[in-house]
């Protein structure tokens, strides 16, 4: 096996190297109303490549504008990410675009896009193994939502909360196996390396 890259194993802040991924569409209702609309929405999923600490938000639609909002949401909770590691999606080559469009126009460094100077990396064209590490959190993102969300249908307030709890559960796994010690009652997991503590206290 080879060795990982550089930026997996160096010491940085969380969240200052990232990798982006979009899971499939989940259906959901407008409002709580009986004859509500039916909307598709999909999840975007921001992971850590150091800690594998991982951000997911809710995304309307796959645009390149709907993107940028997404990566000012994440931004604003998380810090400006020094790289951004993502594949060939057109959604992600137009937001890279159009922030680079941001920075070299002084008109627009009020808006927060126009400050995220990171360096975007894009994956070879079909060469999925490149992004192993965010397609493996999308894969455990997805079976936890869909054992959560069961065949109901909920509405966006709903959706958001169990997104929210999900990101918990996956910031709460362990990284390492169970210290045989009967005295080390902390397992390491994202959230210790993100915030000194577990997000959901537990004993192992």
């Amino acid at each position: 096996m080879a060795a990982l890259p550089s930026f997996r194993v160096r010491e940085a802040h969380p969240f200052s190297v990232v990798g982006i991924d979009y899971a499939r569409p989940l259906e959901i209702k407008e409002f709580s109303l009986r004859k509500s609309r039916i909307v598709k929405v999909y999840i975007a999923l921001f992971v850590c490549m150091t800690t594998k600490a991982v951000h997911l938000e809710s995304v309307t639609a796959l645009s390149t504008d709907a993107f940028r909002l997404t990566l000012d949401r994440f931004v604003a909770r998380r810090g400006v990410p020094i790289s951004i590691y993502s594949d060939c999606s057109t959604n992600f080559v137009g937001a890279a675009r159009q922030l680079r469009h941001l920075v070299n126009h002084s008109d627009s460094r009020s808006q927060l896009a126009g400050h995220i100077t990171c360096n975007w990396h894009f994956n070879p064209p079909a060469a999925p193994h490149f992004g192993g590490i965010w397609e493996a959190a999308v894969k455990s993102a997805k079976s936890l939502l869909i054992r959560a969300m069961s065949s109901q249908v909920w509405t966006l307030e709903e959706f958001t909360t169990i997104l929210c709890r999900v990101e918990a559960a996956l910031n709460s796994r362990l990284l390492v196996p169970a210290s045989p010690d009967p005295n080390d009652l902390e397992c390491l997991t994202p959230g210790h390396l993100r915030s000194t503590s577990n997000v959901y206290p537990r004993t192992c």
